[in-house]
């Protein structure tokens, strides 16, 4: 193998080792597929990051021909510091093959070491690629090492050439360099393609628990014999919110058994681990995905520091013949993975992701065609989650030895559902991917409708067309429209006012429940969306090709018409033009068996009746992204959701584009929700520690309140929950204080405003004198918000309170937390002055015992006994408002 440099590295010490190992394999056709995996280490480099290289790979084999072939290798070196920073840099600097009969990426993936030590500068480059050979081979395992580019023939060097460290770190190199040559001689044949017409069969789910969690596979409508009628919309699909009709939706849930290691010397990568269809036997176990190996419903239950975590597992290509000579792609869903994950199939690598809250996807359909259509596939995932690091997004997940106060368990790997799916090649984005649904303009009666499309290919034609139905009642259809060249998107007005043909199709049950001449259920015969009449309307979508008039891609979606408004300078925030009370709890969605992960399709749905059922219409879903099944429901049952984000708790730079990437990230997969009425993107200054004086600071979190209302200008932002307000629509406060502390601030919006922590930032000012920050106020009119109080524990004898039972003050029993919460409530909103609370909390969560329920959701006091409090606390806002009106 021969190795060039195209420009200079300025002071690096050339290249000096090159090591390849291979493996092929012969196909039927006579063709033989060659595996590579090399590795690039150099030395003493300053400014290597980024050099320009090529390499030639020349393969000598027996037989008649050619003495050899060859391909050419270019890329870039990418320099590396840490294994954090070269997973960063993988997808910007990824070398590729420049064959005409290759085009796999090769990827970083580890450093190199010196006595232990990573090097200043290393540069280790691995992949697998294939290569199609003139000849076929019966077997290639040859290791090439570094020659000069004058020599004819490789000569092996000295081991102290190739690792100049102690002799027990050259014993060890030499155990894994026999270790990884094993691995990459070994011969796999090609196994004939599958069929591809049946999916693979259902797995069982783990004994215990619900077997609707699991294993869902063919179109939608086709139900495993153990699925429960009631378990789940859409026979337990992920994403009901948006989905492929059911003669389209071909999908396979990946929940249930996986193997996995603990990988606590992260040498997995370097031992090739991604290459092999099974896993290590030592250490291997099962882990029941999607939940997190430190709670019970895992399977494991470990609650020590592992940051380095594999997972494998069998899958199937479920795409028919049919669909694969289509061009149907076969898709890698993720709803989510803490915190960064990298994926392999048949050790190729498919694609990594960073950001432990937001869902990704990754195309495994090329991988599958380069391995040859098996019949099984080796799937491999690694994640790497720091127990440490506080730029990382992290939420209540805490980063010390054990959970404490109001933090806890941290939930490291897969959480949220995985599953394959089969897509059209050309088809509708969701709202991740670009498609927005606007359904605020009342008034007009109309949703202003922007549908994205994926996978496009240069000027190809294709057209959109919506049709909305309300209780399967046609309302509107629109025309066919045509994707410019230089978009991929294309919008609509879509009206939503019924007809009087269309009405009296109505069940009568409809308008008895909500009534025509009511403005808040319709306005102008369009059907309103609130909690108290979660109408919503169907939408589906067609895309077409413009060439054939064949349609493509049919995806069923819902929508809600209602608007949110916060700026009529009156202290209100209304819904549907009306002035409403918000009675929110804290939702931290925790679990005592599977902690963020809902322990069954229902459980999300189960929590918002709880809510509902003690008089609450809403809740912020506190420090964290909620599953979308949760949305699904919230929309249905008609429930109010503040989104909001897992803070990180440092700031630099590094946690800033972190946490950006999956707010937007976040904000773009919900925003298409009727029941999302606000946005949080900090909490209480977490991850801003110096608001108060440093300008970067303030500007960061302006800049997201600015990218927030550029996705999404139809709902408030509350900039930062509870005080430091930088730029906000929201006056939000946090206020823990008992029912004569409430009193005392509430009765008086200048003490609201200014009791407790500032809610508000002062200017800051230069060395000069001059003003460089101008700091914050309250806008006059604008809502005010408590949006943290409460948190009142029950006492247990014989339990210190501030360990086991913590609360921020502490009732005697459940009547006597009754009599609290209405005491509190009451303080808060008399005054006249606060439209909406936010109670602390919906259940107790391990140590914070301070909910409304407890942790396994059982009553602490009459769900019908709450519910009645919080009447008599709207009562008291709304008489209020009409004595001030």
């Amino acid at each position: 193998m021969s190795l060039s440099r195209t420009r200079p590295i300025i002071g690096a010490t050339y290249i000096h080792t090159v090591h390849l190992a291979t493996r092929s394999n012969v196909r039927a056709d006579g063709r033989a597929t060659m595996s590579c995996s090399w590795a690039v280490m150099a030395g003493e480099s300053q400014t290597g990051f980024g050099t320009e290289f090529s390499c030639e790979v020349r393969v000598p084999w027996r037989g008649s021909g050619p003495q050899s072939s060859s391909a050419r290798l270019e890329g870039k070196v990418a320099r590396m510091g840490t294994l954090e920073e070269l997973r960063r840099l993988t997808s910007s600097s990824c070398p590729c093959l420049t064959d005409s009969n290759t085009s796999l990426p090769l990827v970083s993936e580890k450093g190199c070491r010196y006595n232990d030590s990573s090097l200043p500068v290393s540069h280790y480059h691995k992949s697998i690629t294939q290569v199609n050979m003139t000849n076929p081979l019966s077997k290639l395992s040859e290791v090439f090492h570094h020659h000069d580019r004058d020599q004819e023939h490789p000569t092996v060097p000295s081991e102290s050439q190739v690792y100049p460290g102690t002799d027990e770190a050259k014993a060890q190199y030499r155990a894994r360099q026999v270790a990884q040559d094993a691995q990459l001689s070994s011969v796999q044949p090609i196994q004939e393609a599958p069929s591809g017409d049946a999916p693979p069969p259902p797995y069982a789910p783990p004994p215990g628990l619900p077997p609707d969690m699991f294993a869902k596979a063919g179109p939608a409508g086709e139900k495993s014999p153990d699925a429960s009628e009631t378990s789940a919309p859409l026979n337990g699909y992920p994403r009901p919110d948006f989905h492929r009709t059911a003669s389209g939706l071909v999908w396979h849930s990946l929940n249930g058994p996986w193997d996995f290691v603990f990988d606590d010397t992260d040498t997995g990568l370097s031992d090739f681990w991604y290459v092999q269809s099974r896993l290590p036997d030592q250490g291997k176990r099962t882990i029941q995905v999607p939940y997190v190996f430190q709670c019970a419903a895992s399977g494991i239950d470990e609650r020590g520091v592992h940051e380095v975590l594999w997972y494998q597992r069998q899958i199937q290509d479920l795409r028919s013949s049919e669909a694969k000579e289509r061009g149907d792609r076969l898709l890698l869903r993720c709803g989510a993975i803490d915190y960064h994950a990298t994926i392999w199939l048949n050790g190729r690598y498919v694609g990594e992701h960073t950001g432990g809250h937001v869902p990704f996807d990754l195309d495994l359909s090329d991988a599958v065609a380069l391995s040859g259509y098996m019949a099984e596939n080796t799937l491999t995932i690694r994640v790497y989650d720091s127990a440490f690091d506080v730029t990382q997004p992290r939420g209540k997940q805490y980063w010390g030895p054990k959970p404490e106060s109001i933090f806890y368990t941290p939930s490291s790997g897969i959480w949220q559902n995985i599953w394959l799916e089969v897509v059209p090649r050309l088809r509708v984005a969701d709202g991740s991917h670009g498609t927005i649904l606007r359904s605020n303009e009342i008034e007009r009666g109309v949703v202003d409708a922007r549908v994205a499309v994926q996978g496009r290919r240069a000027q190809e034609k294709c057209s959109v067309e919506v049709e909305a139905s309300f209780y399967g009642i046609p309302v509107s259809k629109s025309g066919k429209k045509e994707l410019n060249n230089s978009e991929d998107f294309v919008r609509f007005d879509l009206p939503m006012r019924l007809s009087q043909e269309a009405l009296s199709k109505l069940p009568a049950a409809v308008l008895q429940d909500a009534p025509l001449k009511d403005p808040f259920c319709w306005r102008n015969n369009t059907a309103l969306w609130s909690p108290e009449h979660p109408a919503l309307y169907d939408l589906t979508i067609r895309l077409y090709n413009s060439t054939n008039g064949e349609a493509i891609d049919t995806v069923q979606t819902t929508t809600g018409m209602r608007s949110i408004t916060w700026t009529h300078g009156d202290g209100t925030l209304r819904l549907n033009s009306r002035p409403y009370f918000q009675a929110l709890f804290l939702d931290q969605g925790y679990w005592p068996t599977s902690l963020l992960t809902p322990p069954d399709p229902t459980a999300c749905k189960r929590d918002i009746q709880l809510s509902k059922a003690v008089g609450f219409n809403g809740c912020r879903k506190h420090q964290k992204v909620e599953s979308p099944e949760f949305l699904y429901w919230a929309d249905r049952l008609g429930f109010l959701v503040w989104g909001e984000m897992a803070s990180a708790y440092n700031f630099s730079m590094t946690g800033c584009e972190r946490f950006e990437a999956e707010w937007l990230a976040m904000v773009r997969r919900d925003l298409n929700h009727p029941s999302i009425v606000a946005w949080t993107p900090c909490n209480e200054s977490w991850g801003y520690p110096d608001l108060g004086g440093s300008k970067r600071q303030r500007d960061h979190l302006r800049s997201l309140v600015f990218r927030t209302k550029t996705l999404d200008p139809t709902r408030p932002v509350n900039d930062n929950c509870g005080w430091e307000h930088v730029c906000t629509d929201l006056s939000t406060f946090h206020d823990y204080a008992d029912a004569r502390g409430m009193r005392e601030r509430c009765g008086d919006l200048q003490a609201t405003l200014t009791r407790g922590k500032n809610m508000f930032l002062s200017a800051i000012h230069g060395r000069d004198g001059a003003e460089d920050d101008e700091g914050s106020r309250h806008v006059r009119g604008a809502p005010v918000f408590c949006s943290e109080m409460g948190g009142v524990n029950i006492a247990v004898k014989n339990d210190d309170s501030r360990r086991g039972n913590w609360g921020y003050t502490t009732a005697s029993d459940g009547q006597d937390l009754l009599r609290r919460l209405e005491e509190l409530l009451m303080a808060t909103v008399s005054g006249g002055h606060v439209c909406g609370i936010v109670w602390t909390q919906t259940t107790d969560i391990e140590q914070e015992m301070n909910g409304i329920y407890t942790w396994d959701r059982k009553e602490k006091m009459p769900a019908a006994q709450v519910a009645e409090v919080m009447d008599r606390v709207k009562k008291v806002y709304y008489d209020g408002l009409r004595k001030h009106w």
